[in-house]
């Protein structure tokens, strides 16, 4: 997978990195890890001309793979899903687990879940069976890419600096384990952003009501 990744974006370069994360994003299992991380690398070693749009491609892929999850499950239901799911590569417990996190928590962790593996694909099917409006969906969804994408790109591009000897083995063992070394972090100071966000919102809320 990894080879074959490699050499697609090589040859196409932006193109399959927003396919990749598109599919990623969807309900097909695909490790974001096996794009960004070498896409990071490449532009490091001059083969993609930017990591900032490298970023930004991924961006929109994966706001167009979780459209997929959200449009999806907005026309079959949760019932569909539950019974029929499995033959989307969706299993039951994950799919439960979001709708779970979604209905406690509210519209905004699919910012945060999107920095959780698992439930990172999948929490974008509870938004679509409450009808989370289209815009804040997507917001959020922009913003909890946009931070995982630019973790892991730049995770390749300082291994690219640093190593540009590596294989992409090599490189796709070291970039996974300083993600998932600095990922509690990452995942605390989004939960803190969304902390922030609930108390502000509340405030003005409160304020234009007076």
């Amino acid at each position: 997978m990894l080879d074959a990744t490699v050499a697609f974006i090589q040859n196409y370069g932006y193109v399959m990195i927003f396919v990749f994360m598109a599919v990623e994003s969807s309900f097909i299992p695909f490790p974001s890890e096996v794009v960004m991380i070498p896409a990071g690398f490449m532009a490091a070693r001059g083969e993609l001309s930017s990591s900032c749009l490298a970023v930004l491609t991924a961006i929109a892929g994966s706001i167009a793979g979780a459209y997929v999850n959200y449009y999806l499950a907005l026309w079959v239901g949760r019932p569909f899903l539950e019974k029929y799911g499995k033959y989307f590569f969706i299993q039951r417990e994950p799919l439960d687990q979001a709708c779970e996190v979604f209905n406690r928590y509210g519209a905004a962790t699919t910012f945060v879940c999107r920095l959780v593996p698992v439930i990172r694909q999948l929490i974008s099917i509870p938004a679509g069976i409450s009808r989370m409006k289209l815009l804040p969906f997507t917001f959020f969804t922009a913003l909890g890419a946009g931070i995982w994408s630019a973790i892991l790109c730049a995770i390749g591009y300082a291994l690219g600096q640093s190593a540009r000897d590596m294989s992409y083995a090599e490189l796709l063992e070291q970039g996974k384990s300083m993600a998932q070394h600095h990922l509690p972090s990452v995942i605390i100071g989004a939960a803190v952003l969304v902390a922030a966000y609930a108390l502000v919102h509340k405030a003005v809320v409160k304020c234009c009501s007076k």
